[in-house]
C-alpha cells in the first residue's frame, strides 16, 4: 500500500512530537523542583531586560548626539558655502548661469577636499535654479537626490536639513542633506550640501557593537554571581531538606551542622532544637504506647486464669438453676450474660495486642468468600430478627475463590453487620458483593443515622462510638472497627466508610484474590450513586439470615 505523503508526514512527525512533550514535561519537572534553576534564570532574566533598556536609551542618546554635531557642523559649513556661492554667481564676469553654478560647486568641493574643516567633512554640493514655465530647471551636482520635501521648505526660504539615502558617484549610503537659498543676482537660487555618514555610522556601530559585547560579558559575569549566591543558599536548604527526610524515615539522630551566626544558622538551631524536641516526645509516645500494649496484653492473660474459674463456677450454678428460687435464677442469667461479654472483651483485648506486637498471622486458605459471607449472616441473624432488620443479601452466582484466612475475614463481616443493624433505625440493610479479576468487595450499606463529617476516620478508633447514649445490641466492646481495620490490613486490603447524616453510611472491604497482591482499586463504589434510597421492606424473611 501507498502511503499519501499526510500520512507519511504524519507517520515522520509522531516520535518527535512525543520527544518534544517528553522533554517539556522533564524541563518543567526540572524547573519546578529546581530552586536553583529558578533563581539564576530569574536572574539573568531581568538583569538582560535592564541591560536592553539601558543599552537602548545609551545607544539612542549617543547617537543622537552624534548627529546633533554633524547638524551644527553642516549649518556652519552652509554659512560658509553661501557666502561663496553669492559672491561667484554674483561677481562683475560675464559667465553663462550653467558655468556660473558649476565655477561654485568646483569651488565649494575643492576647498573641502584640500581643508576638511570643521566635523562636517567631505561634502557634494547642488545649486539649482528651478524654472518658470517652459523653461527648464538649471542645476549643478547630483539635483535628483534631493527631496522634494526639503525643496519645499528651502523654496519657502528656510534653512532646513534631511536625512537621506543618496547615490552619487562619490558614494552611495547614509547622509545628510542640509539646503539654503541664497542671495545673489539669480533669483531663487537653491544650496543643497550633501555630507556623507560613513564615519558616523561606523562609529554608531561600533557603540552598539561594544555596548553588546559588554551586555553579554555582564549577563555572563552575573550568571556566575546568581550562580554562586544561589549555591550558598540552596545548599544549606538540600542538606536541611535531606536531613528532614532522613529525620521523617525514622533516623531521630539527625542534626543540621551549624556554621556562623547567619539565617541559615539560626535555621539549623531551630531545627535542631524542634528535632530534639520531637525525639524526645516520639521516644516519650513509644515508651508509654509499649508500656500499654504491655499493660494490655499482660492484662489480658493475667485475667484469663481467674475468668476461668468464675465462668465454671458460675457454669455449675447455672446447671442448678432450676433448684434455685426465681430471684437467684435471675441473677445467675445476669452474670452469666455479662460473663460472655467480659470474655469477648478480652478476646478482643488479646486480637488487639497481637496486632500491636506484629505477632498476628494469617492462615490463608483458598475459600469461596460467599459462604464466608453466609457463615456472618449466619452469626448475625438473631440480631436483624431482634431489631426488625431486613438484611438484604446481593451476591454473584459464580464461586470467587481467594487466598484469605476465613475466620478474620468472617469477623469483619460479622462487625459490619453488627454495626449496621445497630444504626439501621429499623430500616433495611444491604450487603453487595463483587469481584473483578485482582480483587473482592463486599459492602454494607444501612439508611439510618449516617455519620457526620469527619467520622469517617473515627469510627475505626478504639473504643469511638457516635452515639454513646445508643443502645447495642450486639453487645459489642468498642474494638470490633479497629480489629476489623487491622484484619484488613494484614490480607493488604482496605476497609473504608462513608456517610452523611442522614442517609445512612456504607462500609467497603476489599480484598485481593491472591495473597501478597496489592489493592489498588474496588469492584464496588463506597459512595452510593444517587438517588440511593432504602430498599422497600419485604413482607418474607429474608432468605439468606
Amino acid at each position: 500500500m501507498i502511503l499519501g505523503p499526510r500520512r507519511r508526514i504524519h507517520r515522520r512527525s509522531g516520535p518527535l512530537l512525543r520527544g518534544l512533550s517528553a522533554l517539556g514535561r522533564a524541563l518543567s519537572l526540572i524547573w519546578r523542583r529546581s530552586l536553583q534553576l529558578r533563581v539564576v534564570t530569574l536572574t539573568l532574566g531581568l538583569s538582560a531586560a535592564v541591560i536592553l533598556v539601558l543599552g537602548f536609551v545609551l545607544t539612542s542618546q549617543i547617537t543622537d548626539r552624534i548627529l546633533d554635531v554633524k547638524v551644527r557642523a553642516a549649518i556652519e559649513e552652509i554659512d560658509r558655502a553661501r557666502t561663496t556661492v553669492s559672491g561667484i554667481v554674483g561677481g562683475e564676469e560675464a559667465r553663462s548661469l550653467d558655468s556660473s553654478l558649476q565655477l561654485a560647486r568646483n569651488t565649494l568641493i575643492d576647498r573641502t577636499a584640500a581643508t576638511s574643516p570643521g566635523l562636517a567633512s567631505a561634502f557634494d554640493a547642488v545649486l539649482l535654479v528651478p524654472g518658470d514655465g517652459p523653461r527648464a530647471a538649471t542645476a549643478a551636482g547630483p539635483a535628483q537626490q534631493i527631496p522634494e520635501t526639503l525643496r519645499d521648505f528651502v523654496k519657502a526660504g528656510q534653512v532646513s536639513y534631511q536625512y537621506a539615502t543618496v547615490h552619487t558617484e562619490g558614494f552611495e549610503g547614509p547622509a545628510l542633506i542640509i539646503g539654503s537659498p541664497t542671495t545673489s543676482s539669480v533669483s531663487n537660487l537653491e544650496l543643497y550640501l550633501i555630507f556623507p555618514l560613513h564615519n558616523e555610522e561606523a562609529t554608531i556601530a561600533l557603540v552598539r557593537g561594544t555596548m553588546a559585547t559588554g551586555g553579554v560579558v555582564l549577563l555572563g559575569l552575573l550568571a556566575v554571581i546568581s550562580l554562586l549566591v544561589a549555591r550558598q543558599i540552596v545548599l544549606p536548604v538540600r542538606s536541611a531538606s535531606r536531613i528532614a527526610e532522613r529525620f521523617a524515615e525514622g533516623h531521630l539522630d539527625e542534626r543540621m551542622p551549624v556554621r556562623g551566626e547567619d539565617d541559615m544558622a539560626r535555621l539549623a538551631v531551630s531545627f535542631n532544637d524542634m528535632a530534639e524536641s520531637l525525639h524526645r516526645q516520639i521516644t516519650q509516645l513509644e515508651e508509654f504506647g509499649n508500656l500499654q500494649r504491655r499493660f494490655t496484653s499482660d492484662v489480658s492473660h493475667e485475667l484469663r486464669t481467674p475468668l476461668t474459674t468464675v465462668r465454671m463456677a458460675a457454669d455449675l450454678i447455672h446447671d442448678h438453676s432450676e433448684e434455685l428460687d426465681p430471684a437467684l435464677r435471675r441473677s445467675i442469667e445476669l452474670m452469666v450474660s455479662e460473663l460472655d461479654r467480659f470474655e469477648s472483651l478480652l478476646n478482643d483485648l488479646l486480637e488487639i495486642s497481637r496486632h500491636d506486637a506484629g505477632v498476628a498471622e494469617l492462615a490463608v486458605e483458598s475459600v469461596d468468600l460467599r459462604s464466608t459471607v453466609q457463615h456472618a449472616l449466619d452469626n448475625v441473624g438473631h440480631l436483624a430478627a431482634d431489631a426488625n432488620v431486613e438484611l438484604i443479601v446481593e451476591m454473584p452466582d459464580r464461586e470467587v475463590i481467594a487466598e484469605v484466612d476465613p475466620r478474620r475475614v468472617e469477623r469483619i463481616l460479622r462487625n459490619l453487620i453488627a454495626n449496621a443493624i445497630d444504626h439501621a433505625e429499623r430500616k433495611p440493610v444491604r450487603i453487595r458483593m463483587a469481584a473483578d479479576e485482582d480483587t473482592v468487595a463486599v459492602t454494607v450499606r444501612d439508611y439510618g443515622v449516617g455519620l457526620r463529617p469527619g467520622e469517617e476516620k473515627l469510627v475505626f478508633s478504639r473504643f469511638w462510638r457516635s452515639d454513646p447514649s445508643r443502645v447495642r445490641r450486639s453487645g459489642g466492646t468498642g474494638l470490633g472497627l479497629a480489629i476489623s481495620l487491622e484484619d484488613a490490613r494484614l490480607h493488604q486490603g482496605r476497609l473504608e466508610a462513608w456517610g452523611e447524616p442522614g442517609k445512612g453510611a456504607c462500609f467497603r472491604l476489599t480484598l485481593p484474590l491472591v495473597r501478597g497482591h496489592k489493592v489498588t482499586t474496588s469492584p464496588l463504589p463506597l459512595k452510593p450513586i444517587e438517588p440511593d434510597l432504602p430498599p422497600q421492606r419485604s413482607t418474607r424473611e429474608p432468605e439468606n439470615v
